[in-house]
């Protein structure tokens, strides 16, 4: 092809980036898919429980495409954009029908039909599952089709490259994305790419809170280095914890939503400090809280629901033995159920050595998904049904060529995502917004295209690049990298996790400041030229302390509780001042997020009290506990 052909360069090789590439050279538009590790071990791979979408089975419930959009417009607390999200689940049966004939193993009933079970956020039945190895089996399915075109030389693997900086041109008078820098994480090689777009899909940010149910790749430092180039972030200070994780040395090991929503039952003993093996507590003895308080979701609450009362029944000292763990219990569940649940109830065995068909689990929340991400834009249908498709500016950042799909993109899940849209969402932006990037890049005019401007813009990117590596390698001061990353994980988690109180935020706040002064000090132990993890983590580093800083002014500065960002000092939602995306943009001369607001329009469904029908507590804590002991007695 010749050189001056349109190009595309896709950044992250999970389900995102897969779709993407796939979509992209479907329409004849040559790929450079960059890759930290290879394609089949992205994130995505870790994805458990599901994928929701409509089906016929679903329809006789009596669910359709618009409860699917209702319910995860409710489950974001209404600052979800809500055409996007009216497309994605509008479009989520053409996509499992497509996953289907790619040959992802979905569970089938007797009959033949996809199985469905049931997730947080629903009353319904409307998860599409193959065991509790979904994400695995999409990632492989979408792989096999990229490698399709890879053997066609439509997509070219960059595997164990990790993106730098995007290029930027403005010799048209604005900034357009026309490359990447990237380093060969082997070699240490760093050069430049070209291309006439570039998509992002690169994921979360779980490494910014030290340990998380994420992958230890996903750092947060490519969408920081976006956003230190000029790109906005929407909403960046809404973070998922997920109620339902082992809590690891190294990380948090996700217990999925699927063993809820095949009927798993959380529960803590009704005495406090109780520390009896669970087996030998009678049911009459068990506080099965949830199930109390929410009598019409129970257990099937959405997650920063279900994660808040763990957390509130482990303050008041239910947790088990008195500490900060309860119990999952699958226990009670037909063993044809847990062989569906299989590829979780492995990996706890695996971890814990404790066999969960047998004993129940413990578990605790843990940090999960990053509802923020890097903002962008869309083109909307004129009675705000859905998007047009094949509109070039669908789901591009403020900078023109810069695209963002999948988690990194902020635009579909408001203030908490509902379990089981996460898979939708990647594989839809992939699918529906590449055809955007694929007219886009056919739109550019001769002479303007990437591989016909001169070096001068790629090779200034190159060199600041390699300085950066050059004053890291060379760096001789007195702190540990991973030191300093252990600090702000401690920051970040004590202060913007569950519980977000004004004045921690704000000490975390300063904390940042004096970790940016102990960054400038570094000393790496590792000064090779070969596979240097060190370097490559010490400069995430850097880029994970200023999008931290930007997850906390936006935190510090939304004074109400929305979703999953609770503040007890403002515990209502407040619309008429916070009904809004935060857009947060770096100031380069301070190095910190100047933040405005956006309001978000509600053209097809008005914003409603999100309550999932909770029964109020007694507010005399010595009427619980009377009640309580009653119960024990």
């Amino acid at each position: 092809m010749a050189d001056n052909q349109p190009r595309v360069i896709v950044v992250g090789g999970g389900l995102a980036g897969l779709a993407a590439s796939v979509r992209i050279a479907e329409a004849g538009v040559p790929v450079d898919l960059f890759s930290m590790v290879p394609v089949k071990r992205s994130h995505s791979v870790c994805a458990q429980g599901g994928i929701n979408a409509c089906n016929e089975v679903a329809r006789q419930q009596g669910y359709s495409e618009w409860l699917h959009m209702d319910e995860t417009l409710y489950g974001g607390d209404f600052l979800n954009h809500q055409p996007p999200v009216y497309e994605m689940t509008h479009w989520a049966p053409k996509v499992i029908d497509l996953m289907d004939r790619m040959g992802v193993p979905f569970n089938r009933t007797s009959e033949g039909q996809r199985d469905l079970r049931l997730f947080g956020g629903s009353l319904f039945k409307r998860t599409h599952f193959a065991g509790a190895t979904t994400g695995q089996q999409l990632l492989y399915a979408l792989d096999e089709q990229t490698r399709r075109y890879e053997a066609d030389g439509k997509v070219t693997k960059h595997e164990f490259w990790e993106f730098l900086w995007p290029v930027l041109d403005d010799s048209n008078g604005k900034k357009r994305c026309v490359g990447i820098v990237a380093q060969d994480m082997r070699s240490m090689q760093i050069r430049a790419f070209r291309a006439d777009a570039v998509v992002m899909a690169t994921g979360g940010c779980g490494m910014v809170f030290g340990k998380s149910t994420m992958s230890v790749i996903c750092t947060g430092g490519a969408a920081s280095r976006c956003y230190q180039a000029g790109a906005w972030l929407g909403n960046p200070e809404f973070i998922q914890v997920h109620p339902t994780a082992i809590p690891g040395e190294d990380k948090c090991r996700l217990m999925s939503e699927s063993a809820r929503g095949e009927g798993g039952r959380v529960w803590v003993p009704r005495k406090k400090n109780d520390d009896r093996p669970p087996n030998d507590i009678p049911t009459a003895e068990r506080w099965y809280f949830l199930e109390e308080k929410y009598p019409k979701y129970g257990n099937l609450v959405p997650r920063d629901i279900a994660t808040r009362e763990i957390f509130f029944v482990c303050q008041q000292g239910h947790g088990i033995g008195g500490g900060r763990m309860v119990y999952l219990d699958v226990t009670h569940l037909p063993d044809a159920t847990k062989h569906k649940l299989d590829g979780i109830l492995e990996i706890y065995e695996k971890f814990t050595g404790d066999n969960p068909r047998n004993v129940p689990m413990k578990i605790f929340p843990a940090v999960h998904y990053s509802m923020g991400g890097l903002y962008t834009v869309y083109t909307a249908k004129e009675d705000s049904k859905g998007m047009v498709q094949g509109a070039p500016n669908n789901m591009m950042t403020n900078l023109e060529g810069l695209y963002a799909f999948g988690e990194v993109n902020y635009q579909y899940h408001g203030a908490t995502r509902l379990g089981a849209n996460a898979l939708l969402n990647c594989i839809f932006d992939g699918l529906f917004c590449g055809l955007s990037v694929v007219n886009y890049v056919r739109d550019q005019k001769p002479g303007a295209r990437a591989a016909e401007l001169p070096a001068q813009p790629f090779n200034t990117v190159v060199q600041q690049e390699q300085a950066k590596m050059k004053r890291l390698l060379e760096a001789d001061g007195q702190y540990n990298p991973y030191q300093i990353h252990a600090k702000l994980g401690d920051e970040l988690t004590d202060s913007c996790t569950v519980i977000r109180e004004e004045n921690r935020m704000k000490r975390a706040y300063e904390a940042l400041g004096e970790l940016n002064a102990q960054y400038k000090n570094l000393g790496l132990s590792d000064a090779g030229m070969w596979t240097n993890q060190t370097l490559s983590f010490a400069r995430a580093l850097g880029d994970m302390l200023i999008y931290a800083e930007a997850i906390l002014a936006g935190s510090i500065a939304r004074k109400e509780s929305r979703g999953s960002h609770y503040r007890p000092d403002y515990p209502e939602r407040d619309d008429k001042k916070f009904h809004k995306t935060t857009v947060a943009k770096f100031d380069a001369v301070t190095g910190r997020a100047t933040l405005e607001y956006e309001p978000v329009p509600t053209p097809l469904i008005a914003p409603r009290a999100r309550t999932y029908g909770k029964v109020e507590a007694e507010a005399d804590d010595n009427k619980k506990d009377k009640k309580e002991e009653a119960a024990t007695s």
